[in-house]
């Protein structure tokens, strides 16, 4: 069974940087990529980032690019999702993700990802 564990979440002052962590076990997580997603209240689960399997491939949402940066470690089984200039917009719950499918590629929905972690609250004060 595939467990995702998230850490890193808190109260953050606007301009401020976090990072979350995401340990994985249960699979070999070096065959998979990964996500990012968060959930604002009274919003939809909206995507954030992805990473493929080796870190050499990314993509981000269009309101995260050039602040957010995801990255890997497949030795320690960890994602990583480093959040610089964060905005009062960003305050969600954070879940990290992994994919039904093994390989090469990222996705974007929600529906290409079987396994979820418990969510981390991540608040950016203004």
């Amino acid at each position: 069974q595939v467990q995702l564990v998230e850490s890193g979440g808190g109260l953050v002052q606007a301009g401020g940087s976090l990072r979350l962590s995401c340990a994985a076990s249960g699979r070999t997580f070096s065959n998979y990529g990964m996500a990012w997603f968060r959930q604002a209240p009274g919003n939809e689960r909206d995507f954030v980032a992805t990473i493929n399997w080796n870190g050499g491939l990314t993509r981000y949402a269009e309101s995260v690019e050039g602040r957010f940066t995801i990255y890997r470690d497949n030795f320690k089984n960890t994602v990583y999702l480093q959040m610089n200039s964060l905005k009062p917009e960003d305050t969600a719950v954070y879940f990290c993700a992994a994919p039904y499918a093994a390989g090469n590629s990222v996705y974007n929905g929600q529906s290409d990802y079987r396994y979820w972690g418990q969510g981390t609250q991540v608040t950016v004060s203004s």
